[in-house]
């Protein structure tokens, strides 16, 4: 099948799993010296995602397919705004806009100046399970949804993060994502670095700086920046 006419699994992750690796913007008390227990780490992560509002950011997405060794990487910008709403400008290497609203998902290629239009209503059990990582939602529907283990404390780029695994229950997810890897910031309570590992060993990473948490972003943020002449392709 061509791949231009599918919903590529990574195209869901640039469009929803984006929201996941945001850091930066609450800071939440450490109890002392000692490492927090997961239970904790999950309470926290609630706190800060209950006051997420809207997030900016630069980003860095890199993906690894382990069996050529090719490693390609792609850097822009985020805008996300709570109310399933967020966009994705990728500028290097190859320019190009990713918009998630609600359950439709558009990809805007300058180069063809065409926008691949993707109907996301039926991957809704995938689409609500990333958002679940973390935002808009509690402890226990996270601990239903994945089987979570805490590692280690880690120093990722002069931040202090506990490491989350996290496992699919769903069969249906681990056939796309059997392994999700969470860095989590011990002063902000938000990932700061995710990691998902495909059947096959192959993986995708996400990276974040420069974040602006809470701040107004104006409604021209999540427009694709599409001529009127541009061609709309319906992939699904």
């Amino acid at each position: 099948m061509d791949r231009a006419r599918r919903c590529p699994f990574p195209a869901i992750l640039a469009i929803v799993g984006i929201v996941l690796s945001l850091g930066g913007g609450f800071a939440l008390p450490h109890k002392g010296k000692l490492a927090p227990d997961l239970s904790e780490v999950l309470s926290h992560m609630n706190e800060s995602a209950k006051r997420l509002k809207t997030v900016s950011a630069s980003l860095e997405y890199t993906k690894v397919t382990v069996l050529v060794n090719d490693v390609s990487t792609e850097t822009g910008q985020l805008f996300y705004r709570r109310g399933t709403e967020i966009l994705i400008n990728i500028k290097k290497p190859e320019p190009k806009t990713i918009l998630f609203r609600k359950n439709r998902g558009e990809i805007f290629s300058p180069r063809i100046n065409q926008i691949q239009e993707y109907d996301l209503e039926g991957k809704n059990e995938l689409v609500e399970q990333f958002f679940l990582l973390g935002f808009n939602t509690d402890a226990d529907k996270l601990k239903k949804e994945y089987e979570m283990k805490l590692l280690k404390e880690e120093n990722l780029n002069g931040d202090t993060t506990v490491v989350l695994e996290l496992v699919p229950r769903s069969e249906a997810m681990r056939a796309q994502i059997s392994e999700i890897t969470l860095w989590v910031s011990e002063e902000s309570w938000l990932p700061v670095q995710q990691k998902f590992l495909q059947p096959g060993g192959d993986y995708f990473t996400a990276r974040y700086t420069n974040v602006k948490v809470n701040r107004q972003l104006p409604s021209s943020a999540f427009r694709v920046p599409a001529p009127p002449d541009a061609k709309r392709v319906k992939v699904n």
